[in-house]
């Protein structure tokens, strides 16, 4: 269980940390706050929660007025241009531990975020006070950087000012200059339905197979790192209807499962929620695979199709320019 909203402010109140607080409605977006706390004369703040594809998650707090641009961000941190994206949902309750729209830098309080790096925008040096979302979003606290660092060195946290809108040049001569704010471990997050998938392993329509007879996988980088030309797509996911139908009797089948006369009778008006949260723990973890095996097989098919079209024109020396 992470810290609630309360139990924050009651730490930063044994911490001598100055701040102010403002209550408001719930809020989803800066722009929505604004129109309570705007008038303030802080700095708004926006925060992203990113992941890399090694697994390894990411807080980057920027004033609201900050372009954040995560091609560039991602190649100042030596992941590539495409090595960064928005963290799952599933990641920001088990991580942070706090609802959407409730990211910030005092989610690291929590234990769980102990691996989570934080960027922070330099640009909150220059305002007299910052404005967060104390892990509610119906509220706001007011504070300077001072009382931000305070409290950032209270949970074992340096504090790292970055321009974020800086686009400096990363290439052999210059190495990413934020290439020590990656973590370095990654995380896994112990999703219940990823659980799911492993306890039921899997089944002959999930396999991405090579010519060898290899165990399947549902690992898109395993797909890539064989060679093109020995992988094939499982024949269960080359028509999009059938694998429609295939999810529609799944559920089906599941749902007559799950209602039975013990079931009516232990849950009565509540059988309906009850049984719609077993499906969806259930079938989700299945249909998960699935979908990466689909998409693992359209990729392979699609690539396999494009080399044997070069081997062929190359071999007859038909290349056009188009």
């Amino acid at each position: 269980m992470g810290y609630s909203k309360d139990q924050l402010l009651a730490r930063l109140q044994e911490l001598k940390i100055e701040f102010s607080q403002y209550e408001h409605p719930v809020v989803m977006t800066v722009e929505a706050q604004a129109k309570y706390v705007g008038n303030t004369g802080g700095g708004l703040s926006k925060n992203l929660f990113l992941k890399d594809k090694k697994n390894r998650f990411y807080v980057v707090s920027a004033l609201a007025d900050t372009k954040v641009d995560l091609k560039v961000l991602s190649q100042r941190l030596g992941l590539g241009k495409g090595g960064l994206r928005m963290a799952p949902e599933e990641a920001l309750g088990e991580i942070l531990q706090v609802p959407l729209g409730c990211v910030t830098p005092f989610a690291l309080i929590n234990d769980s975020a102990r691996h989570v790096s934080l960027l922070l925008d330099q640009g909150f040096k220059d305002k007299e006070h910052c404005l967060f979302h104390p892990l509610s979003n119906d509220m706001t606290i007011s504070l300077n950087v001072c009382e931000l660092d305070k409290f950032l060195r209270s949970i074992g946290r340096n504090s790292s000012y970055v321009d974020l809108e800086a686009n400096p040049p990363v290439g052999k001569d210059n190495p990413p200059d934020l290439a020590d704010l990656v973590p370095s471990d990654s995380v896994v997050v112990p999703d219940l339905l990823e659980k799911a998938a492993s306890v039921q392993g899997p089944t002959k329509d999930h396999a991405v197979s090579d010519t060898k007879g290899a165990e399947p996988s549902r690992n898109v980088k395993n797909v890539k790192d064989k060679p093109v030309g020995s992988v094939q797509p499982s024949n269960s996911f080359k028509d999009v209807g059938q694998y429609v139908e295939e999810i529609l009797d799944k559920t089906s089948a599941l749902l007559l499962s799950e209602i039975t006369e013990d079931t009516i009778k232990q849950h009565g008006e509540r059988l309906g929620a009850v049984v719609s949260n077993c499906i969806r723990v259930r079938l989700s973890a299945e249909l998960k695979a699935d979908t990466r095996s689909y998409l693992n097989a359209a990729y392979t098919e699609g690539f396999g199709v494009a080399r044997m079209m070069f081997q062929n024109t190359g071999s007859q020396n038909q290349f056009r320019c188009l």
